[in-house]
C-alpha cells in the first residue's frame, strides 16, 4: 500500500508537516487517525496500512495533533490501541511511526531533517525495523559506519555520505548483504531494513527529500526485492522517491 500524500518544499512551508509510518513486522494493519489535539474531525485518515508502508508528507497548521492507531476496520469512534500527541511547528517536519513488536506496540515520534546536506552528498539515516535481525551494522563501502549495533526499533544517526553510485554493507548475526544503491546530491534518505514475507530481509531506501529540499508527495510501501540468510540482495537502486525515524518516544496511552 503506497499512502500519497500532498508534499511542499520544507522551507517554504508555513505550517508543519506530518507523515505516518508502519514499523511493526507482527502486526496487522492498522487505521491511522491525526486529529486536533483540541478537537476537531481528522485531518488525516488512513486506513489499512501494513507494515512497511511509509506515507508523503502533509502540511499541516501548526499546532497540536493526536496520532491514534486502532485495528484495520475497526469501528472510529471505539477507543484506540495507541495515541500519541504531537506537535508541528512551522516550517518544521516530524514521523510518527508505529514501531516495536506487537506484544509492546509503540508509537515513536521524531523530529525529520529535510535541510540540505553538504555540497556534493546525500544525507542518510538507517532505520531497524526488521524482527529478525536484532542487531545490525550498515556502512557504505569504503566510507565511514551509518549504524554499528544498530537494535530493532532503533534508527542510526542521520549521516552524510558521497553522491552517486556505491555499495551498502549490512552486517548482523547470520545477515551478510551488499546493496547496490546510488544517493542524489542534495537528497535525504531513510534506509528501511524490513522482515521479508517468506523469511530473511529486505531493504527499502525511502527518499525523505530530494534536491533543494522538496518533500516528495507520496510514500513507499515494502514488499519489493529483499534477500534471505547470508545471500546478497539483488540490485536495488534508490530512486529519487522514499522515513526517517528515530528513538524518542512520545506520551501515549494504551489500551
Amino acid at each position: 500500500m503506497v499512502c500519497a500524500l500532498a508534499g511542499s518544499p520544507a522551507q517554504a512551508a508555513s505550517g508543519g508537516l506530518l507523515r505516518l509510518a508502519h514499523l511493526s513486522p507482527d502486526s496487522p494493519a492498522v487505521d491511522l487517525t491525526v486529529t486536533p489535539a483540541d478537537g476537531g474531525a481528522p485531518v488525516i485518515t488512513l486506513p489499512g496500512v501494513h507494515y512497511g508502508t511509509v506515507s508523503g508528507h502533509r502540511e499541516l497548521p501548526p499546532g497540536g495533533y493526536t496520532v491514534t492507531v486502532r485495528r484495520a476496520e475497526a469501528d472510529p469512534g471505539g477507543p484506540p490501541v495507541l495515541s500519541a500527541s504531537v506537535d508541528l511547528t512551522a516550517g518544521g517536519a516530524r514521523t510518527v511511526a508505529v514501531t516495536g513488536p506487537f506484544a509492546g506496540l509503540d508509537l515513536a515520534v521524531v523530529d525529520d531533517d529535510l535541510s540540505p546536506p553538504p555540497p556534493g552528498s546525500a544525507r542518510v539515516r538507517v532505520v531497524a525495523a526488521a524482527a529478525s535481525a536484532p542487531e545490525l551494522d550498515v556502512a557504505v563501502a569504503g566510507g565511514g559506519p551509518l549504524a554499528a549495533g544498530l537494535r530493532f526499533g532503533s534508527a542510526g544517526a542521520p549521516a552524510p555520505v558521497p553522491a552517486g553510485a556505491g555499495t551498502l554493507q549490512i552486517t548482523g548475526d547470520e545477515v551478510s548483504l551488499e546493496v547496490p544503491v546510488e544517493f542524489a546530491a542534495g537528497s535525504v534518505y531513510s534506509v528501511l531494513v524490513l522482515d521479508r514475507v517468506g523469511g530473511g530481509l529486505t531493504v527499502r531506501p525511502v527518499l525523505d527529500a530530494a534536491g533543494a529540499a522538496v518533500v516528495p508527495s507520496g510514500g513507499v510501501a515494502a514488499g519489493a526485492g529483499g534477500a534471505a540468510g547470508r545471500s546478497p540482495l539483488p540490485g536495488l537502486m534508490v530512486l529519487a522517491a522514499l522515513v526517517v525515524l528515530g528513538a524518542l518516544v512520545v506520551p501515549r496511552r494504551r489500551r
